[in-house]
């Protein structure tokens, strides 16, 4: 990743009630260097108490953080079918967004999940290029596991989370690096930063007239629009929601017309970040991975 300094980052919003209260404040207060994650350090839930076998992991990355994910071995781990990196949302922390995933060590996948620094047991304050590095930290993480290697690896990103996939990913492809991704899937995923920026502060009118002035600020180089493409020729699945009360329908959409071939596009019913309580979004995503590895 770009060398590291502080940026803004501007992220999907845990509530509309949270952005109409915060983003006002934050914006007037801190200006063009105000930061939009919403972490927490509460611990709602661990694999155990879902019937998981897991291992804590800690990871250290290059400027001094510690980083805490979760490491769930597919249910019969002799005969995993792959291994899915997931990048959650910009709210609470791994032990609230597990049970997006808890499902798939069942389906014979293993999992790997972390949190950015300030989420959860990990250290420091989030921002975007740290919370870049965190990602990127992880993905090499895998690539140092035997039972990593040897089998296919896919990157599924919620809502944040698949905003700070997009580039990790792309450059990931572009360098050759290893492990090599199978595939991406991108679930209720803003298509850049600053779209959603102007968006967000727009529709607030303490804000309207900083939408502008204030999206500039914010770093272009990880649109994901403009990076999506970077990912070809590993397979992407794009999954949106048409009732998405957080992340409007259209991103999903625009992510979707920007990304190569080969591209999937599943369009849902369910509230942000909900997908996977559908069992047939659950084939969906199965029918994806196994495809993706053919």
């Amino acid at each position: 990743m770009a060398n590291r300094t502080p940026r803004l980052l501007l992220t999907s919003l845990w509530t509309k009630l949270r952005l109409l209260m915060l983003l006002p404040l934050a914006a007037l207060q801190a200006g063009c260097s105000g930061v939009f994650f919403f972490p927490d350090r509460v611990t709602y839930v661990t694999p155990d108490s879902l019937n998981l076998e897991y291992e804590d992991v800690y990871l250290e990355t290059a400027d001094g953080e510690t980083l805490h994910g979760w490491w769930l071995p597919a249910k019969d781990p002799g005969t995993a079918k792959g291994t899915v990196y997931f990048l959650h949302g910009n709210a609470q922390n791994i032990s609230s967004h597990i049970f997006n995933v808890a499902w798939l060590p069942a389906e014979g996948y293993n999992i790997f999940t972390l949190d950015y620094r300030g989420y959860g047991r990990s250290t420091g304050a989030p921002d975007i290029e740290g919370a870049l590095h965190d990602v990127e930290t992880g993905m090499r993480w895998l690539g140092s596991q035997p039972e990593v290697r040897d089998g296919p690896v896919f990157l599924l990103g919620q809502s944040l989370g698949g905003a700070l996939g997009i580039p990790l990913a792309g450059e990931w492809v572009e360098r050759g690096e290893e492990p090599g991704l199978d595939g991406v899937i991108l679930d209720g995923t803003f298509s850049g930063f600053r779209g959603i920026a102007r968006e967000k502060l727009g529709s607030v009118w303490l804000t309207w007239l900083l939408q502008i002035p204030l999206s500039w600020t914010i770093p272009a180089e990880y649109e994901g629009i403009d990076r999506i493409d970077d990912i070809s020729p590993v397979p992407v699945m794009v999954i949106h929601s048409v009732r998405d009360g957080i992340i409007p329908f259209h991103h999903g959409r625009d992510l979707y017309r920007a990304a190569e071939e080969p591209k999937e596009f599943l369009q849902t019913d369910t509230p942000h970040a909900s997908t996977f309580v559908i069992p047939a979004y659950k084939k969906s995503l199965l029918n994806f991975l196994a495809e993706a590895t053919k």
